[in-house]
């Protein structure tokens, strides 16, 4: 068994969902660490995933916001550094195999077990559908298992808020391969090695940098923009006076700089201080202000991110270019699922017209029962003279 696991390929899987356009919180949760795995070179095959289908369970009313953010997502993913020459980049509503195998899945989960994950109680509670909940919105778990399965993932990069979800496409794997036999994958979540980078809070303090909370720095930002949006943060309620003693644990501003500062930019933007650990040495004794790691934190920031943005424009200026890719890699990727498809399918039974060993047993079996009834008959017939 162990020598079978070896011979598995190595496949990356991961993707987000275009509601609008990425933040930072993607960025150094995912994005970041997503472009370092594709040159390594150590995985055989890598996929990235712009969930539609998943975005529509709470935007069914709002499908034109789902299709203009489809490319804006992508501009991000390339503008970052995903190159489509070792990712393949696709559009989940291409391929037909996904919501096929929610289906089937959907019999392999109990309902209890679905509210019970914290992912989903958590969306929930913060959209607050009440008693209005969509059932693709609640079931979209299940869906995501089929995402990754049927591209035989064994990494899925994410935040740590995806690990409920990786845990219920564990149990799915598992469930469908005691049922039917092996062929499912069970996955395992690769997390952002980087504590601060694992769930950045958004720039109001609050747990998450959300989109719909209104609290995001976003990847396409202008300069100005992110300056204006830096210098609002959250920080430190006790440090009110630049002599107070400040606490830089659970403080956004510097839950930002450990995701994003580097030693170069104390030399470049504040030569005073060697390092991040001596800034925040000072803060804590007092005698440093806010508006000072603030405005160190806004031209780190967009010393980061300034590439992006370049690069971003010069796409931008090819939407057609980005489109061909999307297609490509949306192709590419239904002949990978089809492949899962067929042996899963073989599995369960199902394969009712490409299993011809199938259908010979079976009309072997009608022509040795006609034959028994004709010979019956005969029988019958020679003994009543």
């Amino acid at each position: 068994m162990e020598n079978e696991e070896k011979k598995l390929p190595k496949i990356m899987l991961t993707g987000d969902r275009p509601t609008g356009r990425l933040h930072i919180g993607h960025y150094v949760g995912s994005l970041r660490n997503r472009v370092e795995l594709q040159n390594t070179g150590d995985f055989d095959e890598m996929y990235i995933m712009i969930a539609d289908t998943q975005a529509l369970t709470d935007n069914a009313g709002n499908v034109q916001k789902v299709r203009d953010n489809v490319v804006e997502v992508a501009l991000d993913y390339l503008a970052c550094g995903i190159d489509p020459s070792k990712v393949t980049i696709f559009v989940q509503s291409r391929i037909p195999e996904l919501p096929e195998f929610t289906c089937y899945f959907m019999d392999l989960v109990t309902l209890s077990r679905l509210e019970r994950n914290p992912t989903v109680k958590a969306e929930l509670q913060m959209r607050e559908f009440g008693e209005s909940i969509p059932t693709g919105f609640l079931t979209y778990p299940i869906s995501q298992a089929a995402d990754i399965l049927m591209f035989g993932a064994s990494i899925v990069p994410a935040g740590e808020d995806q690990a409920p979800m990786i845990e219920q496409a564990q149990e799915i794997a598992h469930k469908f391969n005691s049922l039917y036999g092996e062929v499912f994958v069970e996955p395992k979540i690769q997390l952002p090695t980087l504590e601060a980078a694992r769930r950045l809070p958004g720039t109001d303090g609050k747990a998450k940098m959300s989109k719909s909370l209104n609290n995001a720095i976003y990847l396409s930002d202008d300069a100005k923009t992110v300056s204006q949006k830096v210098m609002t943060m959250f920080t430190d309620p006790t440090h009110l006076q630049v002599s107070d003693p400040g606490h830089t644990k659970d403080n956004p501003v510097f839950i930002y700089l450990d995701a994003f500062c580097k030693d170069e930019h104390f030399a470049k933007f504040l030569p005073e201080y060697p390092n991040l650990d001596a800034l925040k040495a000072h803060y804590e004794r007092g005698g440093l202000g806010d508006v000072t790691v603030k405005k160190f934190l806004a031209n780190v920031l967009n010393d980061t991110l300034e590439p992006i943005r370049q690069r971003r424009k010069e796409l931008e200026n090819d939407i057609e270019g980005v489109y061909k890719i999307l297609e490509e890699g949306s192709k590419k990727a239904e002949a990978k699922a089809a492949s899962i498809a067929l042996r899963a399918r073989r599995k369960m039974g199902i394969d009712y017209f490409e299993n011809h060993k199938l259908i010979e047993k079976q009309q072997k079996a009608y022509k040795k029962a006609h034959e028994q009834e004709a010979a019956l008959a005969a029988y019958l017939a020679k003994n009543k003279k």
